[in-house]
């Protein structure tokens, strides 16, 4: 049997940081998935171990020794509407490893039962919600962008409820650390700053040990979380990543992507684009991620205000300085990531133009976000220009901005197949498309998981052309398209 090498330090925080809680028992736990890559990374060894002995340790029908078994106290805005108790209402921290590289790593069961903070919920998790976060999260791995990862999937051999009765299962996620902005604002929400300072000594001590002996520690891990959250999101949108619930209460401070509930990503390019069902105004479409970034990070200030200098003048305009920092660093590195992805080498006047230009012919043409800066890279490598042509349902100006476009490229020294390779190393082939994803859910809630595996196989090489998974490099049929993604809860 496995053992865990816990060193739980949330769990030495005061107890008013969370609740104790237990996994419910799975009536017929059994394995769907277990991520032997990522076990190794964490140092664990599961050498010998049977499905059976992994499906009752990711369960939660067989807490190994040392186990937290805790739930973490949050708030959050929701939607821009604030709720002063939140917290872990289906999740239950298992307990925190520290990897081979020498990092915390967080091990939590989502879906594992009722909690305190449960509030009217069954504390259990669907299949399909399960599902969707082990592919997206761990494609996102594969991608390069911070995220947390998927260890385990189990199926509990019981029913939920939703609106109607899906089969029940539980995810066993991996996180730098699963504290959020919502976590600094339960305790802003009572007035207790001495729990906010210790608080923010722990997410320095864990995630910003630079910071550890500045002159204005709780200013700069202000100015460090926005910097992780700029690129971030930036990251976000170069992949064409819809987060869909951007709520402050799903957005780590250790810059992970964290809660995969109605996220997807886009096939035609749009940046007016909502999936998520419960986002009704667009508050979290593609092009608004940025905004509420910088809107989060201004809640996740305020909660600092008290800690950052002497004054609360002075506090307010160093806050606003970071939120204006955020910013700036946000241009620079979306510029630079959409900049790599059209090959250009360096950076020039005119280059922001020159993206913005692509990206309303591509909104104009409806063509597809994935596949036209791949195909874009093929014209760099001595494609004809039909190649990316074909992509837009109207070309009318892609002709021209071909033309700008290599005018910009004159004196790069690079060979065509050089800058064919940079662009295919930032360009990916295959993403989780929507329809591929719900293709897998579906098959997956009939009792078969081979679509679910094939597809979670062609995600890991996102920037390979594979012959074997060239079918998952394809745009959804009109009839295939999912333009609907629903919440987990």
């Amino acid at each position: 049997m496995a053992v865990f090498a816990f060193d739980n330090s949330y769990q030495r925080l005061p107890e008013r940081f969370y609740r104790p809680a237990s996994p419910a028992a799975a009536r017929a736990p059994r394995l769907i998935r277990f991520n032997e890559t990522l076990a190794e990374e964490l140092n664990l060894d599961f050498a010998g171990a049977s499905d059976e002995e992994l499906a009752a340790i990711f369960s939660g029908n067989s807490l190994p020794e040392g186990a937290a078994a805790i739930a973490m106290a949050y708030a959050g805005h929701q939607f821009g509407n604030f709720v002063p108790q939140l917290g872990d209402g289906r999740a239950i921290l298992m307990g925190e490893v520290v990897d081979r590289d020498g990092q915390r790593r967080d091990i939590q069961l989502k879906g594992a039962g009722v909690t305190p903070f449960s509030r009217n919920g069954d504390g259990r998790a669907a299949l399909g919600p399960v599902l969707r976060e082990y592919l997206v999260s761990e494609a996102m791995h594969a991608l390069g962008i911070p995220t947390t990862r998927a260890l385990a999937a189990v199926l509990t051999g019981e029913a939920v409820h939703r609106e109607t009765k899906l089969p029940g299962a539980v995810l066993t996620r991996v996180a730098a650390s699963h504290i959020r902005i919502g976590t600094f604002q339960f305790f802003a929400a009572r007035g207790d700053d001495e729990a906010i300072r210790t608080l923010a000594d722990h997410v320095i001590s864990r995630h910003y040990p630079e910071l550890e002996g500045v002159e204005q520690p709780y200013l700069a891990l202000v100015n460090a979380v926005a910097a992780r959250q700029a690129d971030l999101v930036a990251r976000w949108l170069s992949v064409g990543f819809i987060h869909g619930v951007m709520n402050t209460d799903n957005m780590a401070v250790s810059g992970e992507t964290i809660d995969f509930g109605p996220c997807a990503f886009l096939d035609e390019y749009d940046p007016r684009k909502v999936f998520s069902s419960i986002d009704q105004r667009g508050r979290y479409a593609y092009a608004n991620q940025p905004g509420i970034a910088q809107w989060n990070l201004a809640r996740f200030a305020e909660t600092l205000l008290p800690l950052l200098t002497s004054s609360e003048e002075e506090s307010v305009a160093a806050a606003n300085a970071a939120l204006a920092e955020f910013g700036r660093l946000f241009q620079v590195r979306w510029l630079d990531l959409f900049g790599t992805k059209l090959g250009l080498a360096g950076e020039a006047e005119g280059d922001l133009d020159l993206v913005n230009s692509l990206l309303k012919l591509m909104q104009d043409g409806e063509a597809d976000f994935t596949r036209t800066f791949r195909a874009l890279g093929k014209v760099a490598g001595g494609a004809g220009d039909p190649v990316l042509e074909t992509e837009f349902a109207d070309p009318i100006g892609v002709d021209d901005w071909l033309q700008r476009w290599r005018v910009r490229l004159e004196g790069d020294p690079r060979t065509p197949e050089e800058r064919q390779a940079a662009m295919e190393a930032v360009n990916p082939a295959v993403i989780p498309r929507n329809h591929r994803v719900e293709e897998a859910i579906q098959a997956g809630l009939a009792g078969d998981f081979t679509v679910f595996e094939r597809l979670h196989a062609a995600l890991q090489t996102p920037y390979a052309e594979i012959p074997e998974f060239a079918a998952y490099q394809d745009k959804p049929a009109i009839e295939e398209r999912v333009e609907r993604t629903f919440c987990g809860t």
